[in-house]
């Protein structure tokens, strides 16, 4: 079908009678193939995870030109929630779109389970170690996703997300992960010239980002140990899996993207110099990577929370022909004698973070099947960690070692009374990594 009317047309006239079943006459099995079948062709939405990002997600959803409307949320925690529906709420455009009765706003670690039945599109916006959990439900109940990055902290996470990406391929569900510099108009130009040969065979690169770090919420009286740790998700690895996962996953995601394949090994240092107190938990505060990959081209990777330090968020790569140096607002392909080989100019190109959903949803809209972002975005995620355990560990890691890696973060229990599996000792302090010491994979 090319577009909703004949789609539309088509299910009321046949039904869809598909191995004997009437499509129609089963809306969740009609999802898990990828049709939007709501009565009145209205793309419904929940809200899973109602922080900062996943209020910004929503209003990016909502601000698409589809017909589309959240109609649930699901928190763990009530004030963010009530948070998000505020914050959605303050601008008409988007207030109109919002339609979230007390009767359907979710609260608690079961939350996501209650919200995904009722939509169409599920937006995936918690800490990322919930992610694999929250994606296999929603694919195994025919919903097309949008996840935010990175999808997993450990590698049976990874592995869980990877098996789930397969089903989603055989339900044909629109799958967007929030790695949005696959939808940022000067990558997307750049990258296609590099892979058409621009700078020919790339041989070496580095990639940053290097900054001040990100925020603290310092410890209430009355918090349990689970409360805590969720308020203050960043420095704790079953939640975010380090910064090297939470944030530099997207310059690796790049290099692994202008690679066309993913690393084969990787080596490298780490500690905690500088953010060294007890308020940032158990995660490293410089990571430093050599990624190798299989036709032996280096990768450096570099990422640190230092402030007052020099600021970069950015890749360079160096080809046989030429190089590329920045993918700043104007990036230049140049080759050896400085001359400009391709300069791409951002006037114009627009936000990538409402690109992802303008595409997601008119894709949606015409029951096209179009987008399967998890599968990179898990071995994405794969090699962020696969980093994260070279740092820890001080040892090579191979990708296979990763993959395959039994090292479970997750909780064994998910309450508020329930124990994290790392804990603090009597000072307050987490243990943390020691290089050469610690087994991390």
């Amino acid at each position: 079908m090319s577009n909703e009317s004949n789609r539309r047309d088509f299910l009321k006239q046949s039904g869809l009678l598909t191995g004997g079943v009437l499509l129609t006459s089963l809306p969740s099995f009609a999802g898990s193939y990828g049709f939007h079948n709501s009565a009145d062709d209205t793309i419904k939405i929940a809200l899973i995870g109602c922080g900062g990002r996943g209020t910004g997600a929503a209003m990016q959803a909502l601000s698409t030109k589809q017909n589309v409307k959240i109609v649930a949320m699901a928190d763990a925690f009530r004030d963010r929630l009530d948070d998000s529906y505020k914050n959605l709420n303050q601008k008409p455009d988007i207030a109109k779109r919002v339609d979230v009765p007390e009767e359907r706003k979710f609260v608690g670690f079961d939350a996501y389970q209650k919200a995904i039945p009722l939509a169409d599109v599920v937006i995936l916006a918690t800490p990322p170690g919930f992610r694999p959990m929250m994606f296999e439900e929603a694919v195994k109940q025919g919903k097309h996703v949008f996840m935010e990055k990175p999808v997993a902290t450990d590698a049976p996470g990874v592995r869980r997300v990877l098996a789930a990406a397969e089903e989603a391929k055989k339900k044909k569900l629109n799958v967007v992960v929030g790695l949005q510099r696959h939808y940022q108009p000067n990558y997307r130009e750049m990258i296609k010239r590099i892979h058409d040969g621009a700078l020919g065979d790339i041989v070496g690169g580095s990639v940053y980002w290097v900054s001040g770090g990100v925020w603290v919420k310092p410890r209430q009286a009355s918090q349990t140990e689970m409360e805590y740790q969720m308020r203050n998700w960043y420095y704790f690895n079953w939640l975010c899996g380090d910064h090297i996962n939470e944030q530099h996953i997207h310059n690796i995601d790049v290099a692994n993207w202008v690679k066309r394949g993913y690393p084969v090994s990787a080596q490298g240092t780490g500690g905690r110099q500088v953010r060294t107190g007890k308020e940032y938990g158990e995660i490293f505060d410089h990571h430093m990577v050599d990624f190798v990959y299989e036709d032996g081209t280096l990768i450096n990777s570099q990422c640190r929370h230092y402030e007052g330090t020099y600021s970069k968020v950015d890749e360079q790569f160096v080809g046989t022909k030429g190089r590329v140096d920045s993918f700043g607002q104007k990036s230049v392909l140049k080759d050896y004698k400085g001359n400009a080989i391709y300069t791409h100019n951002g006037k114009g190109d627009g936000n990538p973070y409402q690109i992802e959903h303008d595409e997601l949803f008119a894709a949606i809209a015409k029951g096209d099947y179009k987008f399967q972002d998890a599968e990179n975005g898990a071995k994405s995620t794969l090699t962020a960690i696969m980093g994260r355990m070279a740092t820890y560990s001080g040892k090579m890691v191979k990708w296979d070692e990763a993959l395959n890696s039994n090292i479970d973060l997750f909780p064994e229990k998910l309450a508020w009374d329930a124990k994290p599996k790392i804990l603090p000792n009597a000072d307050g302090f987490y243990p943390v990594a020691i290089p050469g010491k610690t087994t991390a994979v």
